[in-house]
């Protein structure tokens, strides 16, 4: 290095500081929240083009902004939520070869705490229970169509979950149930392509076990809410499992869609 640039900051230690200061603010702002214009964050930080763009690619590549290009371009921002904060734990898991079996079963230690949680609400009745009566009604037109039922009943999970009181556990548990939707939807799918998605009287079931849950939560039984939910879980992933190879969860597929790493078995 030569004593002229000795004295200069790196462009990237100032894209890495200014990316750092725009972060800060995207979590901290509401759901409106708007980037300035690139001429405005030049003139805010004193950096220059190439370092704010920098800036912007760093937040880019962690999902936080959309950069568009042209002549309407500009950053788009986007909050982080369980989509992405799925898809990232996602890479995480892929990377330490997490097997889906792994998954399916540190959700059976935490998501039937959910449903407990929701039973131990005191406004259950006004905000848990008419949500998953909807959602039970939904899925039990929709026996005969496997896509669209797989799909609702899963919301029936994602309801559970989006209603638990604790913050933390929501989050941390709704990572979890987008991996393994994502995996449930894509078993659907090709079994539906098959003809060999369960039969009605079998989503049926699913149906009515839904229901007795709900009527525990809204009974205020918790353990037995629990009890239940972990039960049901346990029987659902089995039939997913039972058509998977014992695979790596794969968050890097298109469109982030979740897969097994070594795919289906030949018979499907």
């Amino acid at each position: 290095m030569t004593t002229a640039k000795r004295g200069r900051v790196p462009q990237r230690r100032i894209a890495e500081t200014v990316a750092a200061e725009l972060r800060t603010r995207i979590l901290a702002g509401d759901e409106n929240y708007r980037l300035p214009t690139q001429d405005q964050l030049v003139q805010d930080f004193g950096v220059s083009y190439p370092s704010i763009r920098e800036a912007l690619r760093i937040l880019e590549t962690e999902g936080l902004v959309t950069v568009r290009r042209g002549n309407v371009g500009g950053a788009e921002v986007h909050r982080p939520d369980a989509t992405s904060a799925a898809y990232h734990l996602g890479l995480a898991l892929q990377g330490a070869r997490v097997t889906l079996g792994d998954l399916a079963a540190g959700l059976r230690m935490l998501e039937p705490l959910c449903a407990a949680e929701c039973a131990e609400r005191p406004d259950r009745a006004d905000t848990v229970v008419p949500v998953l009566a909807e959602n039970v009604e939904k899925s039990a037109e929709l026996v005969a169509d496997g896509m669209a039922f797989t799909h609702t009943a899963r919301e029936f999970h994602d309801l559970i979950v989006q209603n638990t009181p604790n913050l933390t556990v929501r989050y941390v548990v709704s990572t979890l149930v987008t991996l393994w939707s994502a995996q449930e939807e894509a078993w659907a799918e090709a079994l539906t392509r098959r003809g060999e998605y369960p039969s009605e009287d079998e989503a049926a079931a699913v149906v009515r076990t839904h229901q007795r849950i709900v009527t525990e939560i809204a009974a205020g039984r918790a353990a037995e809410a629990e009890r239940l939910y972990r039960t049901h879980l346990a029987a659902t992933q089995a039939l997913v499992l039972e058509r998977f190879d014992d695979g790596v969860v794969n968050a890097a597929s298109a469109g982030a869609r979740l897969a097994v790493h070594s795919g289906l078995r030949s018979r499907i």
